[in-house]
This record gives C-alpha cells, structure tokens and sequence, in this order.
C-alpha cells in the first residue's frame, strides 16, 4: 500500500467554485458525479459495492477508512460501483483476519479515482449547507490542469436528476438463487441494482429468486409464473424509469403481491401516482431513524437515496392511478420524508431504505417477514376463491 505522504496530489472540485487539495487515493486520473456523504462508522466495502452508488462520488464521514481491508465474502455486488471515493484519514495497514487485500488495491483495481488527507467535515457541513452538487476528483496529471478548466468539467457533467442508470448496474440475463427456506413458489425480483444480501434474505424466506434484467417485459415476469415481484434498490431518478413504472402497473394490474425498497419505493410511488421530488443532500448511513406508524416503533435503519416520494404522511389516501387507498406506513425522523408505502386494498407495500442492511443495523429484517406473509396469504386467499 502507498503511504498518504507518498502518493501523488489531488484535487476535490465541487460545481460551485469549492476545491480542497489533498493526495490521490485509489487509481489516478479524473472521475466525476454527484458528491454525497455516507454516515456509516463501518460497512464500507457493503457501501462501495452497493450498486446504488453508481453515478456517486462517495465521502465518507468517519475519519478512518481501510483498517479491515477488504475480503471475498462480504461484497453486495460484483464490483465497486461509486464513481469516486472521499476519505481523510486511509489505513496504512490491514488488520483483520478475514481480509484478502486492501481497499487501496480494490480501489486501483476496479478503476476508482479517490483523493484523501482533505477536511471531510468541512466538506461534509459544506454539503449539508449548499446540497449535493456535481463535483470532480482530479489526480495524476488531472490534479496539474488549469483551476478553471478543472471547473468547466465539472459544470460539463450531467445532474443527477433526469438520469437513468438502471442499465448501468442491471445483470444482462436472468440468474437464480434457490430457495433455502421452506420453498413458496418463484419470486421475480426486477434487478435495478439488487445487493446480495438481499437476495440471500429472500431466498431464506422460502422463495426462488429470479433477478432479471431491467428492461424485462410483464409477459417475461409473467413466464416464470411467479408469486410476486420485488422491485430492488438502484441509482438515478424515478422519474426517469417510465418503463420500470409501466411494467409495475402491469404487475398490480395482475395482482401480483408486491414489495419494493429505496427506489423500488419510489417507483410504487409513481405507480400508485404519486409524485416523486430530489432531496437538498439525502439520506445515506446506517444511522437513519425511522417510525413505523403500524407499531408505533423507531428502527435505526441504513439508507441510500437522493429522491423522495411526496405523499400526505397522515391518513388514508385514494391513489391517482385507481389502486385503492394507500397510506404512509413510515417515516424519517430527522426530516419528515415518507420511508414507506401501503396499500390497503391490493397486495403491495415498500420501504425507502435498505431492510436487508448489510453490514448492519437489522431492525428492519423483519419486513421480509412481513413480505412472505403477504404472499402466502395472497396464495390462500387465491386457492379458497
């Protein structure tokens, strides 16, 4: 590994004019995105390999990053997905019995341009105060060009609203994971950036996971014969994925039980016909506390997202589109967001943030619980009629 006074300058540039000079981390060159700060002390190599930080230039709000290295076992994905990573303080050594390497070398190798030694609260602060804003990581030869130009590149970038990225991160053909659980029947799983983790949990609920491809057609759901579709987490805008909110309606339409999660929430959403708004700087950590208005419980729940559904968070409500009344299941309580989705008169529900939460809090495991309860009392009900 390369000692932080060895490595070669760097340079974070965010779109209004802010620049902060450290030294390159990772692999060199530029790289640029939408810059957003993650509040988890742990689960950084889960964080990296989460698809739903394509597109994401990632700092990490805990000082000291890279202690554990990294390993074979716990990634959520086939590769590191942020399009660049922000950390003060790297690990000079791995120190952990489970690691194969170190996030230095998984950074080279997967082609991640960081930068570190840099003041991550101020920036952090800087952030919360402004909002996310496009930003640029210039290291290498990059970290030499002209202020100025640095700038225009940046401003060059696209925004993250009005991006679509489902086809970025979705497998190209379906792939299936065997029930380990007590087998209820096919379950297929719309691929818009699914962790691992989330696959093991619901084959653990007794389900063969089919993920498929995102741009798969209802009568390629409706081939498997499934029991219900899940809608995964992802990257981009919701309201750039009028397909994905298509072939949903089509899934409702069927009657097919239903279960999304973060951006599967917001495409439930707009579905059902709601609105869907960006958020000054999101939600992302493992820290988030959310109510669950059923129970009257606050979980402590892991979070990645920059959109939002916009919904009355109290009462009943009839859906736009004519799917019956839905209601505000759950809310975050740091800022009054909608974190949940229920309908009351069809088989679907969703959640904003990450139950399946690897590397942790598991307050919200249960709800894939609840989604295999659904299912099987949608079974019965469908087997007595």
């Amino acid at each position: 590994m390369t000692s932080l006074f060895q490595s070669d300058p760097a340079v974070l540039v965010l779109e209004d004019g802010t620049r902060h000079v450290g030294r390159a981390y990772g692999a060199l060159g530029t790289t640029l995105g939408e810059v957003v700060f993650a509040t988890g002390m742990t689960g950084y190599q889960e964080t990296l390999t989460d698809p739903s930080y394509a597109g994401q230039i990632v700092l990490q709000t805990a000082p000291h990053i890279g202690n554990t290295g990294m390993n074979d076992e716990d990634p959520e994905s086939r590769r590191i997905w942020v399009s660049g990573y922000i950390v003060r303080d790297p690990s000079r050594v791995v120190s952990n019995w489970r690691a194969d390497g170190s996030l230095d070398d998984a950074l080279v190798n997967d082609g991640v341009v960081g930068i570190s030694g840099i003041d991550t609260r101020a920036v952090t602060r800087h952030i919360r105060a402004a909002g996310s804003m496009r930003g640029g990581i210039f290291s290498g030869d990059a970290a030499s060009l002209d202020a100025e130009r640095q700038l225009e590149i940046v401003r060059e970038a696209p925004q993250m609203a009005g991006q679509n990225l489902s086809a970025q991160v979705s497998v190209d053909a379906a792939q299936v994971t065997t029930a380990t659980g007590e087998r209820i029947g096919n379950l297929a799983v719309l691929d818009l950036g699914v962790k691992q983790a989330t696959i093991d949990n619901l084959a653990a609920r007794g389900f063969d996971v089919h993920v498929l491809p995102q741009d798969v057609t209802i009568d390629g759901i409706r081939a498997i014969d499934p029991v219900a579709v899940f809608y995964s987490n992802g990257p981009g805008d919701p309201a750039a994925s009028g397909d994905h909110v298509e072939l949903l309606r089509g899934v409702l339409d069927d009657g097919l039980p239903f279960f999304g999660i973060c951006f599967g929430n917001q495409l439930l959403g707009r579905a059902l016909g709601l609105g869907t708004f960006k958020l000054p700087f999101g939600h992302r950590g493992i820290n988030q506390p959310v109510l669950d208005k059923a129970t009257g419980r606050v979980e402590i729940t892991a979070h990645n997202h920059g959109f939002a559904v916009d919904a009355p968070i109290e009462g009943a409500f009839d859906s736009p589109h004519g799917y019956g009344r839905i209601e505000v299941s759950h809310v975050g309580l740091n800022d009054n967001v909608v974190e949940g989705l229920r309908a009351l008169d069809i088989p679907a529900f969703s959640v904003q943030y990450h139950p399946e939460a690897a590397a942790g809090p598991h307050d919200a495991n249960y709800l894939f619980d609840r989604f295999r309860d659904l299912v099987v009392a949608t079974l019965e009900t469908k087997k007595n009629a």
